[in-house]
């Protein structure tokens, strides 16, 4: 299995910045905090003191694109200003690429962060990579600044059960009446089961090597708000969540309701 994930997909090929990746450290803590120096959130400007940025790099789907937009060098942090916009996909990508170029076995999975607003489920990226015989997920978009201003107090190289869900994980919590529906989603797009869904159909591309944009949609996504067949994607989910992450969830959720 960690095999299948050591190779570049057609999302995670370094191009020409290969040798350049290969400069830099090989752990995610270490990746992380290159793209924190590189990279900028697009919605989250203004918590670096920056009024404006250009989005349309948040279009960009390769990490050898992402690499050739952002230039030399690597190893040097720029001013927040000066950074590439881009999302939690983008530094998710980027890091998945990087640590396979540095021989460890990485993949992105896409759901939900239950860290950044209480009580409700972020559409969101993160890395999911194999070390000291387990799959860790860590979030390589947060740095200092992000972890005060959301108030975490865990190491998100190492993300406790339950703060992340994948979408096939969200989707079980959701069939076994264990989460709300219209706690996930994201700002102005909404909420609900068609967002639950929809990320499902994404990681289930993601682990399979194809890492598609957070807006990519395509059948069966539902359309928001529209019903559909559950069944259909209680075919398509494969997940076992296990007991210790639907109580966490638990957990954080009932103080809420």
């Amino acid at each position: 299995m960690e095999s299948k994930y050591l190779t570049p997909g057609v999302m995670t090929g370094l191009g020409k910045s290969a040798g350049r990746v290969a400069a830099l450290p090989g752990d995610f803590g270490g990746i992380a905090g290159v793209l924190h120096g590189l990279c900028i959130h697009e919605f989250l400007t203004g918590m670096y003191g920056v009024d404006k940025v250009d989005t349309s790099t948040v279009h960009l789907r390769r990490a050898e694109d992402l690499l050739d937009t952002i230039g030399e060098p690597l190893d040097v942090a720029r001013e927040p200003g000066d950074r590439m916009a881009t999302n939690c996909r983008g530094f998710t990508v980027l890091a998945v690429a990087m640590l396979r170029a540095h021989g460890v076995p990485a993949r992105a999975r896409c759901g939900f962060g239950g860290y950044f607003n209480p009580g409700f489920w972020v559409d969101h990226w993160v890395v999911e990579y194999y070390e000291d015989g387990r799959w860790k997920r860590g979030d390589a978009q947060l740095d200092g600044v992000l972890l005060a201003e959301f108030k975490i107090d865990f190491d998100p190289d190492d993300l406790p059960d339950g703060q992340f869900l994948t979408g096939g994980e969200a989707w079980e919590l959701f069939r076994r009446g264990g989460a709300d529906p219209d706690t996930f989603g994201l700002g102005d797009t909404g909420a609900g089961d068609w967002w639950i869904a929809g990320n499902l159909v994404r990681d289930v591309a993601a682990m399979d090597n194809v890492e598609a944009l957070p807006w990519d949609c395509w059948d069966p996504m539902p359309k928001p708000s529209e019903s559909f067949d559950y069944q259909l994607f209680d075919h398509l989910d494969t997940t076992k969540v296990p007991d210790t992450v639907y109580n966490a969830v638990r957990d954080r959720v009932e103080p809420f309701r």
